[in-house]
């Protein structure tokens, strides 16, 4: 196995575990009723735009089983009747929306930096179309789950707009400060090991 295979398979078992402890402690879920704030995101980018986008799947993956827990063990108050109503369904919520993180990083990141520049520019755009694709699938699975097992989805329809607006452009801020000068040092520490 190459040097550089064994820094990436080591770099995202940390990030797995960094999103795993973000994910099952308050560190990463910041409560703003009636939803939470996630960090858990962030080791997701930062793994796909430093290793690949196959191992930035296996972060998603990481991510939406410990947002499965948290369902389960803490859910919101947004969860609760969903999960009353289809546990089956929170499930893929929290699965699939987390699975599209790396996706959208990855492509808008290499759709900006296809010519070669604007590597500082590719890097911050990338981290928050991450960002905002979660916020955007997760709260729009839960709208479309929420009408499909017959719970008052009129009734939570502000609130979700609400929280994605508000919790969406907090997290896509955040997932732009922290993770552009960490993908950036990363991939500048590996530039100079080749």
């Amino acid at each position: 196995m190459k040097k550089s295979n064994v820094g990436k398979l080591a770099l995202a078992g940390v990030l797995a575990a960094v999103t795993f402890l973000l994910g099952l402690t308050p560190i990463g879920i910041i409560p703003i009723p009636p939803a939470n704030v996630t960090l858990m995101c962030l080791p997701v980018i930062i793994g796909t735009l430093t290793t690949s986008l196959g191992l930035g799947m296996v972060l998603g993956l990481v991510f939406g089983i410990t947002s499965v827990i948290r369902a389960f063990t803490a859910p919101s108050v947004l969860v609760v009747p969903l999960l009353g109503a289809s546990p089956a369904l929170v499930v893929v919520m929290s699965v699939v929306s987390r699975l599209l993180i790396p996706v959208a990083a990855y492509y808008v990141h290499k759709w900006i930096s296809r010519h070669g520049k604007w590597e500082k520019t590719s890097v911050g755009v990338a981290a928050a179309a991450g960002s905002l694709i979660n916020t955007v699938f997760y709260l729009g699975l839960m709208l479309v789950f929420y009408s499909i097992t017959g719970l008052d989805s009129a009734a939570v329809l502000g609130t979700i707009a609400g929280v994605g607006a508000l919790n969406g452009s907090l997290e896509a801020v955040a997932a732009v400060l922290i993770c552009t000068p960490v993908v950036l040092a990363v991939n500048k520490v590996r530039k100079k090991e080749k």
